[in-house]
């Protein structure tokens, strides 16, 4: 958000080789830029159509990478995420102006993944740097085609199917927007957020198109919620924010690119769609409109909160400047001018904890009773209670009051509030009892009076009913309810055998468990034995090949010594890491312990010093004793300790890894080698056998074993990933969403309703690491 409180919008220009220079006119500031059109002659004579167009936008990237774009346009979002505020990034443009490329990048090259993914690896970075918040990040990926919602990441495992019928969006009290039935997932590390990410990707709908060989035909909207809570102070307030990256399909007019079929339907219902989202934001930027059309779309019904208000928007308007694609250039300028104009006024979303609110009062109110104990003490006034009222306290109340209103006392002597309600609810009884004595007096008179005038013959004026007596007077009239019958009471004997037969019950469960288990069989589990070698008196001729095993430990003293000593020199090395892995995790847990004893004397301190009461500075400051001083210095030195610890910790877990690794490929080659060796000595061409390890290949009699394909690809992945160790949860995340949708059911094509247009072509894991 800009600081004139608006949403910020850039343009970001697909690299061309044709690029129209003569059209589009970049301006030296950055942030403008000039269209020209030529006239359309087709118009006649008469044609007052405008050839120029300026815009001025937030930026203008040109020819910009992805690390560019990213600091642009995202980071800061994902910090203000991190910090309570929503935020929203939003792409824009026509079909194969590379919104998908900014958003998600390529799979194939670290260097050129998209915002998502620069997005998921910033937040939990800076999640690592706040260990004083306790962050909990969820995710849903929502896709829209056709105006059907279908949840991404429902193919993962555990995930119950939705109909995506079913799938409604719903507004709670606060205006915030949810999708019922779309799952939302908990990511506790950067690389299970990618594999989200990549599952999702993987179930997108794409399709050939005649600007774009694999074109989304639907709205994604990747939903990061980040719920974050203080570690340090005991606060009810938590925020609960959300960043959106959406993903919009391509606009394209259908006269220009002649779609047929299920493609002309799907760029219908884009169309459609996208034109209501211009109508919500032009109603948006009018000051004077009351009414926003959210609800003509399930795209603009989704995002009703995430555009403008109280959220952070950025607005990416990618464009293609090619001069056949002037028209569609122009139509998303135009957009991202009357996005610029949608107001926004973020706030941070904060939310209160009730549960921990509860506790915080009665804390609170405990202490406040030890506080006012204490003042009554000071004053001598150490009698009062303030407890519930007793009954001799009511009655001495009681008493007081009447001896107030007859006179005898002069003065009440109020010590308390639960006493100054019990007085004057004492007052409110005598005064109803005396309204109760009152009716009754002048009911009697009135039945006097009656009798009198019955006696006399009836007198005129007297009150009386018409046949019946006064009204409001009892009438003796009644109902019966009846005698209860004898199947209506309960059956005593049936209760008493019923517990007899429980009891006897849990006797035979007591009796049964007492039983000892059977023992379990001595069956013994032998061991695999290897095949016997013919006995050395049957006399073994030069021409018998050896025992493998002997073989094996002939081979590693002469030939293949050099790579048994790299083999025991990386064993050796491992278990040393692996020890001080051991040894690290000792000392982080220990420091963990030293950490929790001195927060627990440190909440004890602070309890008794709100016992006897807090001394404040001149200053306004809070004052504390040297003991407390020295707990909370010490604490700050533990958690710099277990901070540096734990770090260590990580980097050391990490050279096991590639240290097993490393043992792994020398055992492995030492195997290869060992079969190569024990052809070439003791086989013939016609005797060959299988190999030692399965899947190993011959060697040559040169001794060089070749790679394979697979081989070369794990190769260089290693090689690259030591390089670069940041995209070790990119290429993690990737290779497991590829190995999920190849070996799982979860890797088929998601079930759509009869009659439900489905695309030909899902977008698919990539098979080849690309490096350069």
């Amino acid at each position: 958000m800009s600081a004139s409180g608006k949403v910020e919008a850039v343009v970001r220009i697909r690299p061309t080789a044709r690029f129209a220079q003569d059209m589009i006119d970049l301006q030296q500031d950055g942030k403008s830029m000039t269209i020209h059109c030529s006239k359309d002659t087709r118009r006649g004579y008469i044609n007052n159509q405008v050839l120029d167009w300026n815009f001025q936008l937030n930026k203008v990237l040109h020819n910009a990478s992805q690390e560019t774009v990213y600091e642009e346009c995202a980071r800061k979002l994902v910090t203000s995420t991190l910090d309570g505020y929503n935020g929203t990034v939003m792409a824009y443009g026509q079909t194969g102006s590379g919104k998908t490329f900014t958003m998600t990048g390529s799979t194939e090259k670290f260097e050129h993944r998209g915002i998502i993914p620069r997005s998921i690896q910033q937040l939990f970075r800076e999640i690592a740097d706040r260990p004083n918040s306790s962050v909990t990040v969820r995710i849903s990926y929502l896709e829209i085609y056709n105006e059907g919602m279908y949840d991404l990441l429902s193919t993962l495992p555990g995930v119950l199917p939705v109909d995506p019928s079913t799938m409604t969006v719903s507004e709670d009290v606060t205006g915030l927007t949810h999708v019922k039935g779309l799952s939302v997932h908990t990511a506790i590390n950067e690389e299970e957020a990618l594999n989200l990410l990549f599952e999702g990707e993987t179930n997108r709908i794409i399709a050939q198109h005649s600007l774009n060989k694999r074109s989304s035909r639907s709205h994604c909207i990747f939903t990061l919620y980040v719920e974050t809570h203080s570690r340090v102070e005991s606060n009810t307030k938590y925020t609960l924010s959300k960043l959106n990256l959406v993903d919009l399909a391509g606009s394209e007019r259908l006269g220009k690119t002649e779609s047929q079929g299920s493609t002309q339907t799907e760029a219908m219902y884009i169309n459609k769609s996208l034109t209501f989202l211009e109508q919500a934001v032009i109603a948006l930027g009018d000051n004077h409109r009351d009414h926003v059309p959210y609800r003509q779309s399930k795209l603009t019904h989704v995002l009703k909160d995430s555009i403008g208000g109280r959220c952070k928007m950025m607005l990416i308007a990618n464009i293609w400047g090619e001069a056949s694609q002037i028209e569609e250039t122009l139509s998303t300028l135009r957009f991202a001018s009357r996005m610029m104009n949608v107001p926004c006024e973020p706030a941070i979303m904060e939310h209160f904890d009730y549960m921990k609110l509860c506790q915080e009062y009665q804390k609170e109110i405990k202490n406040l009773r030890k506080e006012l104990a204490m003042h009554d003490t000071l004053t001598n006034r150490s009698q009062i209670s303030y407890e519930p009222l007793s009954e001799s306290q009511i009655e001495d109340v009681k008493d007081q009051v009447k001896r107030f209103l007859s006179g005898d006392l002069d003065d009440i002597e109020l010590v308390n509030m639960r006493q100054i309600k019990e007085t004057f609810a004492q007052f409110r009884k005598i005064v109803n009892s005396m309204e109760e004595e009152v009716e009754e007096r002048v009911k009697q008179n009135l039945e006097q009076e009656r009798s009198v005038a019955s006696a006399a013959g009836g007198k005129p004026g007297t009150a009386m009913a018409g046949e019946g007596g006064l009204v409001g007077d009892v009438d003796g009239n009644g109902f019966g309810v009846g005698v209860a019958g004898t199947g209506v009471r309960p059956n005593v004997s049936a209760l008493v055998g019923s517990k007899r037969s429980k009891s006897r019950k849990s006797r035979d469960r007591d009796s049964t468990g007492k039983k000892s288990p059977a023992a379990p069989g001595d069956n013994g589990l032998d061991g695999d034995k290897a095949s016997s070698p013919t006995s050395e008196g049957s006399g073994n001729r030069p021409t018998t090949p050896p025992p493998k095993n002997e073989a094996f430990e002939d081979f590693k003293k002469e030939r293949g010594s050099e790579i048994n000593r790299i083999l025991n020199e990386n064993k050796q090395i491992l278990r040393e890491k692996k020890r001080s892995a051991k040894e690290l995790s000792s000392r982080v847990n220990s420091i963990k312990s030293e950490i929790d004893q001195e927060a627990a004397i440190l909440e004890s301190k602070q309890d008794e010093r709100l016992e006897q009461g807090d001394y404040i500075t001149q200053n306004g400051q809070r004052f504390i004793d040297e003991d407390e001083y020295e707990h909370l210095k010490k604490l700050k030195e533990l958690k710099a300790s277990y901070r540096e610890s734990y770090e260590e910790l990580k980097s050391t877990k990490s050279d096991v890894t590639y240290c097993e690794k490393l043992v792994d490929q020398c055992r492995q080659r030492l195997l290869t080698e060992f079969d190569s060796w024990y052809t070439e000595s003791f086989l013939g061409p016609d005797e060959q056998t299988d190999s030692s390890v399965p899947g190993v290949r011959k060697v040559s009699r040169d001794g060089h074993v070749p790679e394979d394909e697979q081989e070369k690809f794990d190769r260089l992945q290693l090689e690259l990933l030591m390089e670069n160790p940041d995209s070790v949860p990119y290429y993690n995340a990737k290779m497991q969403t590829e190995r999920r949708m190849h070996l799982t059911a979860s890797g088929r094509q998601r079930r759509l309703k009869p009659g439900a247009i489905v695309a030909t072509v899902r977008n698919k894991p990539p098979t080849t690491l690309i490096i350069t």
